[in-house]
C-alpha cells in the first residue's frame, strides 16, 4: 500500500501506473482498492474549548480556584499548554486560535462589528491562511463546531450568505450554534449548518421544524 503524501492539501489524486485493460477477463486486469481518506496512524482526537470572559488561570486545570473536573480529566490524558497570547477580545482570540496565526494577519484586529478596510482590521481571513479545521478535514478527520461563532464578517451573517467564513466554509463539516457576538438566551436562534433554527422559551432540545 503506497504512502499518502500529505505535504500538499487537498491531497492530490494519484494516477494508476501501468496499462489500462479493456476486458475484465484479461490477466492484467487489476485495480487497487478504493481507499477512504483517513487521518495518519496514531493521530489523536482533538477538541478545542474556548470560553469567553474566563481568565487563563481561573480553572483548577491550571491551578485556579474554579473546580473544573472534566477539564482536569481531559488534561490528564492530553497536553497542557501554558503559553497563550491573549488578544483581550472575542473575535481576534477566536481567529488566532482557529488558525494558529496572529490575529492581525487573518484580518481580525478587532471584533467583527467594528471592522474597517484598514489592513488587519477588515474581519476577512485571507484565502492564503487556512484554518486548522480545514487542515484536519483534508487529512481525513471528521470536524464539527458547536456554540458561538464570532468570526464571520457582519455583512455575511444573513441567510443569504455568502458562507465562506461560516464554520461549514472554514473546515467544519457540521455546525450547531449561533453566528455573532451574542444571542437571546430565552428565545435562542441557532444555526444547523447554514439553516436557521428557532427555539422559543421552554424548548430545551433541538427538534427539526
Amino acid at each position: 500500500m503506497s504512502e499518502i503524501h500529505r505535504q500538499i492539501l487537498p491531497i492530490p489524486d494519484v494516477s494508476r501506473p501501468g496499462p489500462i485493460t479493456y476486458d475484465a477477463k484479461a490477466p492484467d486486469t487489476s485495480f487497487p482498492p478504493i481507499r477512504p481518506l483517513m487521518p495518519p496512524a496514531q493521530a489523536p482526537n482533538m477538541m478545542v474549548i474556548m470560553l469567553d470572559d474566563v481568565g487563563f488561570g481561573a480553572t483548577s486545570t491550571f491551578g485556579g480556584p474554579c473546580a473544573t473536573p472534566v477539564f482536569d480529566r481531559l488534561a490528564e490524558n492530553g497536553l497542557r499548554y501554558t503559553r497563550f497570547h491573549t488578544t483581550a477580545l472575542c473575535s481576534p482570540s477566536r481567529a488566532a486560535l482557529l488558525t494558529g496565526r496572529n490575529h492581525h494577519s487573518v484580518g481580525m484586529g478587532g471584533v467583527t462589528e467594528i471592522a474597517t478596510s484598514a489592513p488587519g482590521y477588515n474581519s476577512i481571513r485571507p484565502n492564503t491562511k487556512a484554518p486548522v479545521a480545514e487542515v484536519l478535514r483534508l487529512n481525513g478527520y471528521s470536524t464539527a463546531q458547536f456554540g458561538k461563532c464570532h468570526e464571520v464578517p457582519v455583512w455575511q451573517t444573513s441567510p443569504a450568505g455568502p458562507f465562506d467564513a461560516w464554520p461549514t466554509g472554514s473546515g467544519f463539516e457540521h455546525f450547531y450554534g449561533f453566528v455573532g457576538g451574542e444571542t437571546n438566551q430565552y428565545e435562542r436562534r441557532h444555526r444547523t449548518g447554514c439553516l436557521h433554527r428557532r427555539h422559543p422559551l421552554g424548548r430545551t432540545h433541538h427538534r427539526p421544524q
